[in-house]
């Protein structure tokens, strides 16, 4: 089954047309779609919209953007929300080194504290890393009792080599279809069973729909551009990453289509 592992379906990109976005993707051949959270708002957002559906689920975070709004009151409310039976992952959280909106020393806090979080509710992180490997890294041997995915991949592979030595998933977006990336090895070293697949919708939108709104139904496309690399037949890609996500996510994630 076909597993849109990271999408931001809550945003406002998709007010006008939500309901369809889903159906396009149940059209597609997509069987669940993760719903991420990156800040209180987005997540409960994520929450209710996954209560609303079998095929959705929720993650529930604090973005490193929004890491200087992480505060005592945000641990109360996040542990709260991953015992929610819809919320699947802690997340997105992690660094972001590029854009610097929070203090580095910020972000960091805030990334330990989630992780922490998810490890006391034994359920996985999502992790964002821009231009902060050699952090990103640190923490997650720091945290070894949390299982990581390190979504929408586009850091070095000295990184990308750690988070599989230490046992976590390697996500890859439509980035994957881009002219510019260069980083086919980091899919090909990624087991296939800690290989999953995503759109990030609404951004980063694959090749052919460069440069419209992404949505679930793109996520064929990534996993066709995975196939074409490890010269795998497209089936194989669908059922390895579909069996991945529901290994990582548990039951929310359904075995098969019904």
């Amino acid at each position: 089954m076909l597993v849109d592992t990271h999408c931001h379906l809550g945003d406002p990109a998709y007010d006008a047309d939500r309901a369809e976005v889903a159906v396009r993707a149940w059209g597609a051949g997509v069987g669940a779609i993760v719903i991420v959270g990156e800040s209180r708002e987005a997540s409960d957002r994520a929450l209710a919209l996954a209560a609303s559906d079998s095929r959705l689920a929720a993650t529930a975070g604090v973005h490193p953007h929004d890491a200087s709004a992480w505060s005592a009151d945000s641990v109360t409310w996040l542990a709260e929300r991953l015992h929610n039976p819809v919320v699947v992952a802690a997340g997105e959280m992690g660094l972001d080194y590029h854009y610097d909106h929070s203090p580095r020393p910020v972000q960091r806090a805030a990334f330990d504290a989630q992780l922490d979080l998810a490890a006391e509710a034994g359920k996985p992180a999502v992790v964002h890393a821009r231009e902060a490997d050699d952090d990103v890294a640190a923490a997650l041997a720091a945290h070894p009792a949390t299982t990581c995915i390190l979504h929408s991949f586009s850091s070095g592979l000295p990184l990308h080599r750690r988070a599989i030595a230490l046992g976590h998933y390697v996500s890859f977006s439509g980035m994957i279809t881009f002219r510019s990336w260069q980083l086919d090895d980091a899919i090909r070293e990624t087991p296939l069973d800690r290989l999953l697949v995503e759109t990030d919708g609404p951004y980063l939108a694959p090749v052919p729909h460069r440069g419209r709104r992404n949505e679930p139904a793109f996520v064929v496309a990534v996993a066709a551009r995975v196939a074409q690399v490890l010269e795998l037949d497209l089936d194989e890609v669908i059922a390895r990453t579909g069996a991945n996500a529901q290994r990582l996510f548990g039951s929310r994630i359904p075995a098969t289509l019904s």
